[in-house]
This record gives structure tokens, C-alpha cells and sequence, in this order.
């Protein structure tokens, strides 16, 4: 293993596992009360260290091949409008199948059946991508992949609700930072993987990881409250038509597009044009994903109360924007990486905002459904990114595709502001004409 790969796998293991320890803790004991040991022994205590470890496997295993699937549909003879289609097929499946998930789920209360199941077709999706080469079926096996990512729904929802409801944005902050996490270290077993072994020792890795996630999973806590309402179609209206929920996906479509266009899109390709070999992607993609991590986790669980949510979805969208922006007159690799750093900074902070406040004002028998809704609209902008960049690419170049990239990312920053102002003046009329 390269050796700096192996002491960057080291320091992320030590602090993710003091990290886990820490939050257990915290939720068993969230106001420093006294607890025995037989309360930290009790069925429930392991509940959250084990959801975060198969998340982390879920995402290490989905994000072994997401990075690195459009250099290699270029390395295998297609193009880029090719490599873009493959790509955004990830997202499109996810589009289609978050609803049906969402509302399943909600009218059967079983999130960790959807669960298990993710694990076991981002499983499938490595042994397939490591046994064909053809275009078709790398297309299809993308497109089971975004069905297995449909099922984040039912890992952020079941996660929730083991906090209070008011804590939810707590909760998708600790949840996304292993998210996060679990990307980055996919990663940087596929950079090890590739370097070491060749493109299809990526996927073998990926099989391997989601099959020990999906042992994990047949362990979760399945919470369900007691005479919960199942969904209605009335209910499902009512999350349908949700201003909040829509405006809020609204801005999640254009985050997704400026990912999945850059960083899990093109951004690996321009690096191969400085030069980059498959160590240098992995690293490019670390320096990514390592600042998601910490802003999903600070910006989740601190500094959204200290500073304001508005104020944090914004600053992530221009960070996101200048930084896409800055990515033509990059040419060198290292500046690239900085940039790109800076980018998933505001990354974090935006996108995990907005998915804490997609299902923060949601009743609990209405939750799955909202979250299946938003995810399922921000998965348009997982398609329309790459398959959108991949057409720019082809005909004009990547260089003016980043570009109008970044001057959608400030555009961006522009409509949070005026929509989440508009969201609080709209809580504080309901609340008057409550009055």
C-alpha cells in the first residue's frame, strides 16, 4: 500500500473510531446525567456506532467506482458525451426510486429491510462492473447502482429517529459525516486498488465492501413508534405539494448538478489532462471529499445554530461556485486539489443543510416519504450534471463547461438567500395568523 494512503487510512481510523465512541455516549447521556454500565451495555446503547459503520461501508463500497467511472468509460473507447450518460445514470435511477421507496417505507414501516437490500445491490454492482466491459451493461449496472443509493432515504430516516425531533438536523450532520467518510475512504481504496491492481480490482473491493455492509446491516435497530400512522395518499399530497420541501430540493438539484459535473464527473478527467495518474485521481478525490466530511459534521451539529442555516447554505454555494469557476485556469495538479478542497467544503455545508431541512418539519409518519421526495428530485441533478457537461465537453470544451458551472453555483448562493429569508418570514406569518 503507498505510504501515504496507509497513514492517512491510520489517522481516519483512530479519529473515527474515538468519534463513535464520543456520540454513543453523548446520545445515551446527552446532559452529562449519570449512567451505569448496564445502561451503556443495554440492546440499545450499540444502536448508533453500528448504523455509522454500515453506513461507512455503504458509501465506501458505492464510491470505490463513482470517482473514477468516467475516466474509465474514456480508458475503455468512449467519449465524453458516453462517459456522462454512464454517469448520470446514478442519478437517474435514483430519481425514479426514491419516491416508491419513501412512500414503501412509510406504509410498512420497514427501513431496514430497504436497507439491507441497498447493501446487497451495491454488492451485485461491483461483481458486475468487474466481469464486463461492455458499454450497455456498464450502463445498466450504473443504473443498479442508484437504486441501491435510493435506500439512503431509509438510512436517514431510521437514523433520525433515534434523536429527539428537533434534533434532526443533528442527526443528518452526524449521519452525513459518515457519509462523507465512507466516500473518502472508498476512495482511497480505489486509488490503492487501482494503482496497484488495475481499473476491475476497484470494483472486486466494492463487491467485497458492500457484502460486509449487508452482514452489518441484518444487526440495525428497527425503531418504530408505537400506533404510527401509516401514509395516506392524502399524505402523500401534503408532502408532495410542501413549499418548503420543493423550494429546498429545488436548491438541491442545482448542488447535485455542480457535484456530479465536477468532482464525481469531469474534475477527474481535467486532472488526467495535467497529468494525473490513478494515485493522483484518488488523492484529487480525497482532497474533495475529506472537507465534506468536516463541514457536515461541524456544519450540521454547530455552527448551523451558532451562525444560522441561511447563512451557512449560502456561503457553501459560493464556495462550491468559485471554486468550479477557478477550475480552467488551474494548471497544475496541486492547485487543482486546493481548489477542489474549498468546493467540498462548501459542499458539506450546503448540502447537508438542506437535507436536515427537507424532513425537519415533517411529522414522523410523513418523513421517509418527504425524504424519498427530496431525494429523489435532487436526483435529476445527478443526470442532468454530467450528462449536461459531457455535451459542453463534445462540442465547445470542459474548460467553458466549468465555467458556466461556477456562475451557477453564485446564482445558487443568490436564491438561498432569498429563499430561506422567505422560508422564516413565512414561518413568522403562520405563526401571527396562529396568534
Amino acid at each position: 500500500m503507498h505510504p501515504v494512503i496507509a497513514l492517512l487510512q491510520s489517522m481516519f481510523y483512530n479519529k473515527t473510531k474515538d468519534l463513535l465512541v464520543l456520540i454513543s455516549i453523548q446520545e445515551l447521556n446527552p446532559k452529562g446525567a449519570p449512567y451505569s454500565m448496564t445502561s451503556i451495555k443495554a440492546s440499545s446503547s450499540y444502536r448508533i456506532p453500528l448504523f455509522c459503520i454500515v453506513t461507512l461501508l455503504f458509501w465506501m463500497s458505492m464510491y470505490t467506482s463513482v470517482p473514477i467511472m468516467a475516466p474509465y468509460v474514456e480508458f475503455l473507447g468512449g467519449n465524453h458525451q458516453l462517459a456522462g450518460w454512464i454517469v448520470g445514470m446514478y442519478g437517474i435511477s435514483q430519481m425514479l426510486l426514491r419516491i416508491p421507496v419513501g412512500i414503501m417505507s412509510d406504509r410498512f414501516h420497514k427501513r431496514k429491510l430497504f436497507i439491507t437490500f441497498g447493501l446487497l445491490f451495491t454488492a451485485i454492482t461491483g461483481l458486475g462492473l468487474w466481469i464486463t466491459h461492455d458499454f450497455t451493461w456498464i450502463l445498466i449496472l450504473r443504473a443498479l447502482a442508484g437504486a441501491a443509493a435510493a435506500t439512503w432515504v431509509d438510512f436517514t430516516v431510521l437514523f433520525t429517529s433515534y434523536y429527539k425531533h428537533e434534533d434532526s438536523t443533528k442527526a443528518i450532520g452526524t449521519i452525513s459525516f459518515f457519509n462523507s467518510l465512507g466516500q473518502v475512504f472508498g476512495i482511497l481504496g480505489a486509488g490503492w486498488a487501482a494503482d496497484s491492481f488495475g481499473w476491475e480490482a476497484v470494483f472486486i473491493l466494492g463487491a467485497v465492501l458492500g457484502l460486509l455492509g449487508m452482514i452489518g446491516s441484518l444487526f440495525l435497530v428497527e425503531k418504530v413508534e408505537l400506533d404510527a400512522p401509516k401514509i395516506t395518499m392524502r399524505g402523500i399530497g401534503d408532502v408532495a405539494t410542501d413549499r418548503t420541501l420543493l423550494f429546498v430540493s429545488l436548491l438541491a438539484i442545482l448542488s447535485q448538478v455542480l457535484i456530479f459535473a465536477t468532482v464525481f464527473g469531469f474534475t477527474p478527467v481535467y486532472a488526467t489532462q495535467l497529468g494525473a495518474d490513478k494515485f493522483s485521481l484518488s488523492m484529487l478525490s480525497l482532497f474533495a471529499n475529506v472537507p465534506v466530511a468536516l463541514a457536515s459534521l461541524f456544519g450540521g451539529r454547530r455552527w448551523a445554530v451558532r451562525y444560522g442555516e441561511k447563512r451557512m447554505v449560502v456561503w457553501g454555494f459560493i464556495l462550491m461556485g468559485i471554486f468550479t469557476f477557478t477550475i480552467p485556469f488551474t494548471h497544475h495538479l496541486w492547485v487543482l486539489m486546493v481548489t477542489q478542497a474549498f468546493a467540498g467544503f462548501g459542499r458539506g455545508l450546503s448540502f447537508t443543510l438542506l437535507m436536515g431541512m427537507s424532513i425537519k418539519h415533517m411529522p414522523a409518519d410523513k418523513r421517509a416519504t418527504a425524504m424519498g421526495f427530496f431525494q429523489a428530485i435532487y436526483g435529476l441533478g445527478m443526470f442532468i450534471g454530467p450528462v449536461l457537461m459531457g455535451i459542453i465537453g463534445d462540442w465547445f470544451s470542459l474548460n467553458q463547461g466549468f465555467i458556466v458551472l461556477g456562475v451557477l453555483g453564485v446564482l445558487s448562493a443568490l436564491l438561498s438567500q432569498w429563499f430561506v429569508q422567505s422560508k422564516h418570514q413565512a414561518k413568522t406569518s403562520s405563526s401571527t395568523a396562529a396568534l
